[in-house]
């Protein structure tokens, strides 16, 4: 077990450096795209963000208030099936509007194919919409929460996000943040995603 734990973690950080990592989680959803004959490239996404809880020590942590957890914020985007097409790690204590433009600081220039994104009402305020659309050329829709909603309910468009992060749920490494480095951090949801996407994209024999 030791040898192969040592050799997977070389793997890592070798695909790391070089941008294997990057590579295959750049190529693998065009290709799911396509194998559901969708357009290889996304028009439509969804934006969130999850607070989870540090182990150990982390060279940037904080405290969301609000969720009342302390540790990191992930904030991602996807595409309307769920795969992640950028990914942000920072403090929680970094806002959902910080994270947000953090995000699209890094990443909207890959993504100016995309029409429309969703968000939930904490990423919401006009001014913010049109600060957004104006340096990144994102158009945010808020979707809201119904009136007469009561406990916990999933939006519309934005459960979509809400089950990728189910998925990533799954891998005990990121139960938690276990990382010392917000880059580990985000390397560890690419690895999953890269997993995920190579299951799906398997045979069914292969996988069975």
């Amino acid at each position: 077990m030791t040898c192969r734990s040592g050799k997977a973690s070389s793997y890592f950080r070798a695909w790391s450096r070089d941008g294997t990592r990057q590579k295959l989680n750049d190529l693998l959803p065009v290709q799911l795209r396509k194998q559901a004959g969708r357009h290889e490239q996304p028009s439509a996404g969804g934006i969130d963000s999850q607070s989870v809880k540090t182990a150990g020590a982390a060279d940037e942590k904080g405290l969301d208030g609000g969720k009342e957890v302390k540790g990191r914020k992930r904030t991602i985007l996807v595409h309307t099936m769920g795969l992640r097409l950028a990914v942000c790690v920072h403090s929680a204590g970094r806002s959902d509007h910080a994270g947000l433009t953090l995000l699209a600081f890094f990443c909207a220039s890959f993504w100016s194919c995309l029409q429309l994104i969703w968000v939930d009402s904490t990423f919401g305020g006009k001014d913010f919409i049109a600060k957004v659309k104006q340096r990144y050329g994102w158009n945010l829709e808020v979707v809201k929460r119904s009136d007469n909603a009561k406990g916990f309910v999933l939006l519309p468009k934005c459960w979509v996000v809400e089950r990728t992060f189910s998925w990533l749920g799954h891998f005990r490494r990121l139960s938690k943040d276990y990382e010392y480095l917000l880059t580990r951090s985000e390397a560890m949801i690419y690895a999953a995603m890269g997993y995920l996407m190579l299951r799906r994209l398997a045979p069914a024999d292969a996988t069975a």
